[in-house]
């Protein structure tokens, strides 16, 4: 049996839990803290430093670290942040494996249709979840008593 995952995400804060719960499992600020590009020579290191970030409260305010919004205004405007988000997000914070549930995301009203499909491909591409449901954010009332 698949259980549903909500996660309602905006520009300041990305709140998350399951379907049927009162109240969010976890509030996180939907910032990510990346570690700035270490130098070698005229190279970039790679490799490590791309696994070294942090993201909600972890991220705000580490030393060495650039925090990033990945989100702005609603429209999510880096993709590979916004992967590693929800990465974290799924894997750490709800300790759950993705392909066990369905999923319902929000958007905004004014979302393009190539942003929904783009958050659809990283979803079933990159998280294989079984089953995906985007809500626009304005229907957030009918997703509480999901």
């Amino acid at each position: 049996m698949f259980n549903l995952m909500v996660c309602l995400l905006s520009f300041r804060y990305t709140k998350l839990g399951y379907a049927g719960n009162t109240e969010p499992q976890f509030i996180v600020p939907s910032c990510i803290a990346i570690k700035e590009s270490a130098k070698v020579g005229s190279r970039t290191v790679k490799g490590v430093d791309d696994l070294d970030f942090f993201i909600g409260d972890e991220g705000i305010d580490k030393p060495n670290y650039a925090t990033k919004w990945p989100i702005r205004h609603g429209i999510v405007e880096d993709w590979d942040l916004m992967e590693r988000f929800m990465e974290q997000v799924i894997f750490k914070y709800l300790r759950a494996e993705p392909e066990d549930h369905y999923f319902l995301l929000t958007e905004p009203p004014l979302n393009t249709p190539e942003n929904r499909e783009y958050t659809a491909e990283i979803m079933f591409e990159s998280f294989n979840v079984p089953g995906l449901y985007i809500a626009v954010q304005t229907q957030r009332k009918v997703c509480k008593e999901i």
